[in-house]
């Protein structure tokens, strides 16, 4: 009998430790959760073609405005927010030796600065339609056989829409693109960096800077020689 309220007692007294630990760490949890900053849920995600040296170039080319991509529609765009993306990027690649050059000039990089906007809509069936709505929440089957309907012979639909939505810099390689062709759409150009910024909206001047900052702090071999 002793033995056996020593073991109650220890497995009362570990259950109530676990309790206060968990209590803690779930409290833990969720204040960390509230005092999050939206760019603090910012995920940069950088990539490049590990065959390519940057230091040969030193030149790029890129226009003063974002590019939107939109379910395949493309169309240019200068907001005040996207005016600062450009800036950022422009001052950041200087500042790794690389030179800005005027649109229509040549030069060994193009930059593009893209903000996708993609808006998908489809449609479900929901195996649990109004005849199982009826068992849940009253009214009963009701007809049928026996006074039963099969709802996966008569299923609900809905529609939903999800939105995929970040930002991009993508860099091509012009110096070293394929010739022999006057076609410029066959001229198919070498993707040698791309960054993305996912998981938080980009909605002004200060959040631009800090993802442009972001994304070649996670780059440093995005530079020219000097």
């Amino acid at each position: 009998m002793n033995m056996y309220k020593q073991k109650t007692g220890k497995w009362l007294t570990y259950a109530a430790l676990l309790l206060t630990v968990g209590g803690g760490l779930m409290a833990c949890r969720e204040n960390a959760i509230a005092d999050l900053k939206p760019e603090d849920n910012a995920v940069y995600i950088t990539n490049r073609d590990r065959s390519v040296d940057f230091a040969q170039y030193r030149t790029f080319s890129l226009p003063d405005s974002v590019v939107v991509e939109s379910n395949d529609r493309y169309t240019p765009s200068l907001t005040a927010t996207e005016s600062q993306f450009v800036t950022s990027v422009v001052s950041g690649l200087t500042s790794r030796g690389f030179q800005r050059v005027s649109q229509g000039q040549a030069a060994d990089l193009g930059v593009a600065l893209i903000r996708v906007d993609n808006r998908y809509t489809g449609v479900s069936a929901n195996p649990y339609g109004s005849y199982y709505s009826n068992y849940w929440y009253g009214g009963g089957f009701g007809g049928g056989l026996g006074g039963f309907y099969d709802p996966f012979l008569y299923p609900s639909y809905y529609t939903y829409q999800v939105s995929d939505r970040y930002w991009e810099i993508r860099i091509v390689d012009l110096k070293n693109r394929p010739t022999g062709t006057t076609n410029p759409d066959q001229q198919q150009l070498q993707v040698i960096y791309s960054g993305t910024v996912r998981g938080s909206e980009v909605t002004d001047a200060a959040a631009a800077q800090q993802a442009v900052t972001a994304l070649l702090g996670q780059s440093p071999y995005l530079q020219t020689a000097r």
